[in-house]
């Protein structure tokens, strides 16, 4: 038998040269473990990748973080899609020669999801176009070490509340009202009391106020009580007894990425992501992540993580409870820190400017206790990139990528029962911590809904208790103040949406617009490099425009008494 396997393993590695080295070490042992009518979970990452650069400066076009969201979302899939477009074709064929099953794309990523049999593998693995082909492996996803007890409604508001100072947020008017979170986590428990009466509103298609991913299926129910607990911490409401939510008025988006018994792929997790962006969430909050993770998953949850900086949301995520690890020996530096909360942030702190990088969605969050002291099991930085296609953040020679940001009270919270719809319990971890900041965020967003991800981290770090002199690899900055955040942000001014006279829709469109003003008598379309592609008369409050290839304009909408310009995103069917 280890004959038969040994030749197995010569025949894939003889075939490599042909594969141009896109096989993951991992899939080639895995794929000597199956014979060739069997399926593997495997991930494709394309090679072509957009760039940022010019990304970023097309959505900087639009006024308002809703336009430059559905802008940018639009971009990417219409990107991997065309970059796509070849292989999809080869898969359909393999898929009906019985080769290949439930092929999923990751727009975040530029990646491919299915089932494939070894000779499929190997076939694709010579093609120009793929970057790497990797196995879809089942990891533990929740950290480990999390005390439960149980603890009973009594009418407070909990400690971890106000050791950051939210109630008193509260008092200025700022509960997170009309912000959108979404946890991505185990599922949540939607009848609990305290989570009941705002929860996101998904309408026929999403009943049940979110989606499951692992299953593919509109009830993110939870099964295993870790996404409840979260959510409780973002925004439970004090219903039944217990005031255990930073930004107790904040509309929750329900997203399970996770199996119950707490494992799942790479895949789930950036399907996750994608989802609650595509449903229109305004801040994600995930307590949960890969404990010493490959090349491969790292890559695509990179690349999902800067797809969503590009979006415009912030994801906060919780470092890890393997503090007490490095003492056994065990996940030692630079990969004690779980992934995704080993992605660069989206701001970049002074003391990390000697050793500069790339940038994500990702203000990753230590723990804290009553005392303000670094809980033990809190994991501890730096971490690397330079093992990857990134190679960024070199921690020999170099400081690494300085992980957590802050810090938040993780250590004994109490927080909502799963079980029933009106208990509480209590648990400890970074994953305690991390809600604790996504309600902050929520506060802050409340204030000003223009924030960016970088101005949240800057925000959030500048105000922060200081307990080191500079940042730390085990609390960050420091631990969070929602009144000092809160107090710091900007107060929105409403400029985005000031001249109500002017509407188009859809914005942005497939094909066709409706412009809608009093008293137009000139309507004019401009690409972004300031070339006039149409100019029409208008006579009236209402007209449309068409026939504008693919790309980002201007409209310069001219009336009786004033001239307006707006900018607007077409999409070539």
């Amino acid at each position: 038998m280890k004959r038969i396997v040994l030749l197995s393993l010569l025949i894939i590695t003889s075939l490599l040269g042909f594969a141009q080295g896109c096989l993951d070490a991992v899939l080639i042992q895995e794929m000597t473990r199956h014979n060739d009518d069997e399926r593997m979970e495997v991930v494709v990452l394309m090679k072509s990748q957009y760039d940022r650069a010019q990304l970023s400066r097309m959505a900087s076009y639009f006024p308002t973080q809703k336009e430059r969201r559905a802008f940018v979302v639009n971009e990417l899939k219409s990107f991997s899609e065309a970059s796509q477009h070849d292989l999809s074709n080869i898969l359909a064929e393999m898929e009906q020669q019985g080769m290949v099953a439930s092929v999923r794309s990751i727009w975040s990523a530029n990646a491919l999801y299915f089932k494939a049999t070894k000779p499929a593998i190997l076939e694709l693995a010579t093609r120009a176009d793929i970057a790497t082909i990797s196995l879809n492996v089942q990891h533990p996803w929740i950290p480990e070490g999390e005390a439960v007890s149980v603890a009973s409604g009594s009418r407070e508001v909990t400690p971890n509340i106000t050791q950051v100072h939210a109630d008193q947020v509260w008092e200025q008017g700022y509960t997170g009202q009309g912000v959108v979170v979404a946890v991505v986590d185990s599922g949540v428990n939607y009848e609990h009391l305290d989570l009941a009466d705002h929860l996101w509103d998904g309408g026929e298609d999403f009943p049940h106020h979110g989606y499951d991913i692992v299953n593919d299926d509109d009830d993110p129910m939870d099964d295993k009580g870790h996404g409840t607990h979260c959510a409780g911490t973002v925004c439970g409401d004090g219903t039944a007894g217990s005031m255990t939510g930073v930004a107790p008025e904040a509309t929750l988006m329900c997203v399970k990425s996770i199996r119950g018994d707490g494992f799942g792929g790479a895949v789930n997790i950036a399907g996750g992501m994608e989802w609650a962006v595509e449903h229109g969430c305004d801040l994600i909050s995930m307590s949960l992540g890969m404990v010493d993770a490959g090349v491969a998953d790292k890559e695509i949850l990179r690349r999902t993580c800067e797809a969503i900086l590009d979006v415009g949301i912030v994801a906060l995520v919780c470092a890890g409870n393997e503090g007490l690890s490095i003492l056994q020996m065990m996940y030692p530096v630079p990969n004690n820190v779980r992934v995704p909360a080993s992605c660069p942030p989206p701001y970049l702190d002074p003391d990390q400017m000697v050793n500069p990088g790339g940038l994500t969605c990702v203000m990753a969050i230590g723990a804290v206790n009553g005392n303000d002291a670094a809980a033990d099991f809190t994991s501890q930085g730096p971490v690397t990139w330079q093992d990857t296609e990134f190679g960024d953040y070199a921690y020999n020679p170099g400081i690494g990528l300085i992980r957590p940001d802050v810090c938040a009270p993780g250590v004994n919270i109490k927080s909502l029962d799963y079980e029933n719809t009106s208990g509480y319990t209590a648990m400890d971890g970074t994953s305690q911590a991390t809600p604790c900041v996504a309600g902050i965020v929520a506060l802050m967003l409340q204030k000003n809904p223009e924030l960016t991800p970088a101005q949240i981290c800057q925000i959030l770090e500048e105000t922060s208790v200081k307990l080191t002199a500079n940042k730390s690899n085990i609390t960050g900055v420091g631990r969070v103040d929602a009144l000092a955040a809160v107090n710091a942000v900007p107060t929105y001014d409403g400029i985005h949406e000031q001249n109500n006279a002017v509407a188009i829709f859809p914005n942005p469109s497939n094909g066709r617009f409706t412009i809608q003003c009093e008293g137009m008598r000139q309507i004019e379309i401009y690409s972004l490099d300031g070339k006039r592609v149409l100019s029409q008369s208008a006579n009236g409050s209402e007209c449309t425009i068409e026939n504008l290839e693919h790309g980002a304009y201007l409209v310069r909408i001219v009336t009786d008494q004033e001239c307006f310009v707006r900018k607007i995103a077409n999409y070539k069917p």
